[in-house]
């Protein structure tokens, strides 16, 4: 495979990351990390009452990813094993300048600059959107408890913010290769050919040597 891929999968709740994630590791015998979600005590209580219980919500989330990559580039990365996950470490700061306030948003970003200062960052990004419609569908289909009383509006903004960071994301980093898919047209879970040409995109950045360490 070239020079060694740490590929992460990103996009907003529903859009189909882990499934993606899992298929592409299974395919190119990745490594497959995946991002701690149920477990977190908060989460349900944050889509309740999403200003009371944000920042314990996203201080769950840092710690724990924190740890993973901790884990990955221990026993993966620095073995020289390839990883693909299903988020990227900088999701936290899309959530986190959503829901939380000012002063606790200042804190947060200082803590996780101390972090992530030297974490492993993936090389390759795919990043998956879909519209509302879609997203409250497949949420609606997976039936976690924790995701049922999430609220289309909260949805919507989400969508605009991964957007938006993925515009900046693509900016500051110019030598990652930034692979996007539209969930509305693709589905690679029921159609072997939308993932075959998933597949097929992946493999021409990876012979093209875009991706380093």
């Amino acid at each position: 495979m070239g020079n060694l891929p740490f590929i992460a999968v990103e996009g907003p709740i529903g859009v189909g990351k882990t499934s993606l994630a899992k298929k592409l590791s299974s395919h190119f015998d990745l490594h497959l990390l995946k991002e701690i979600v149920e477990e977190n005590p908060f989460l349900g209580k944050f889509y309740d009452d999403i200003e009371e219980w944000s920042f314990q919500t996203e201080m769950f989330f840092l710690c724990n990813r924190y740890k993973q990559l901790e884990d990955i580039e221990k026993k993966y990365l620095s073995k020289n094993k390839a990883v693909i996950s299903d988020y990227h470490i900088s999701k936290n700061m899309i959530f986190a300048k959503r829901t939380l306030k000012n002063k606790q948003f200042e804190k947060y970003a200082q803590i996780y600059d101390i972090l992530t200062a030297d974490m492993p960052q993936p090389n390759m990004m795919i990043y998956l959107d879909a519209s509302l419609d879609t997203l409250l569908e497949r949420i609606k289909m997976r039936g976690r408890d924790v995701e049922q009383n999430i609220q289309p509006d909260y949805l919507q903004q989400l969508s605009r913010d991964y957007n938006d960071f993925m515009d900046e994301f693509e900016r500051v980093n110019p030598t990652i290769p930034v692979i996007r898919l539209n969930g509305d047209h693709i589905d690679f879970v029921k159609h072997q050919q939308d993932l075959d040409m998933i597949i097929e995109t992946v493999e021409e950045h990876l012979k093209k040597g875009e991706v380093i360490r």
